[in-house]
């Protein structure tokens, strides 16, 4: 089976914090994979090195059996021009806790921004595709409003089909309902839950431990930089063997 993202001892510091500490995974097509455990631990920084937002400071990562951020020359490897990493980073799309769209450009505005200026894709062809990720998130109809229109959960679904209209092979969802009110995280829920029926890659940082058991196809818990514990969602949320996994799971659910 082929491999979407590979991490071998990846690491990485800032400071004498060691945030990740020779983390390694490897994520097949199709997997829906959630990473839980306590602030800190590492899960947000190990997707922004997927992402090259962070350079990690050893070990390697792979997304599409490509390197990321260096070139392999014989036995050493060669930092990439930032043209390069631009050019990997398409192969992932990145929704961030805060949703980070641009004030001044509609929703529609929003979503073909990466195909027509990234991708070079005609404008007409761009709006097409991106009314049909509207439609698939329940936006159509905000299509012409700017951010300030749309509520929390309505921007950050607008910010899943701005990820979702570069293609990407790998979504990666970091909290991407923590900075909701309640009442709107089912919403994101939903449209996140309706892309792993359909069969999208997906790594998903989350607290939302019910989200986690019903969709994931495997869970990690991690802390203080490590993978503690990994495994199928009914294993390690429903019957986890590490103490550390036992007691977050615990309070998370109080």
């Amino acid at each position: 089976m082929s491999v979407i993202l590979k991490a071998v001892a990846v690491s990485k510091s800032f400071g004498a914090f060691k945030a990740l500490k020779g983390i390694d995974l490897e994520v097949v097509p199709g997997e829906v994979l959630c990473l839980l455990g306590p602030s800190g631990a590492g899960k947000s920084t190990f997707l922004r090195c997927i992402n090259q937002l962070e350079v990690i400071d050893g070990g390697t990562l792979w997304v599409n059996g490509e390197c990321v951020g260096y070139r392999r020359v014989g036995d050493k490897l060669y930092e990439i021009p930032e043209r390069e990493i631009a050019r990997q980073r398409r192969a992932t799309g990145m929704v961030f806790q805060r949703f980070n769209l641009f004030p001044h450009k509609t929703a529609l505005q929003n979503v073909i921004e990466g195909p027509v200026q990234v991708l070079n894709v005609e404008q007409k062809q761009a709006e097409q595709h991106a009314c049909e990720l509207l439609r698939r998130v329940g936006l159509l109809e905000k299509r012409d409003a700017y951010p300030i229109e749309l509520s929390g959960g309505q921007q950050q679904r607008v910010a899943i089909a701005r990820a979702l209209a570069m293609k990407p092979s790998l979504m990666l969802f970091d909290e991407p309902t923590s900075a909701l009110d309640p009442e709107l995280v089912g919403e994101v829920l939903a449209v996140m839950r309706d892309l792993a029926h359909t069969g999208m890659t997906m790594m998903v940082v989350t607290h939302e431990i019910g989200f986690a058991r019903e969709v994931a196809s495997r869970a990690l818990f991690m802390d203080q930089g490590q993978v503690v514990e990994a495994g199928p969602p009914e294993q390690v949320l429903g019957s986890p063997t590490q103490p550390r996994t036992r007691d977050f799971i615990s309070a998370v659910l109080k």
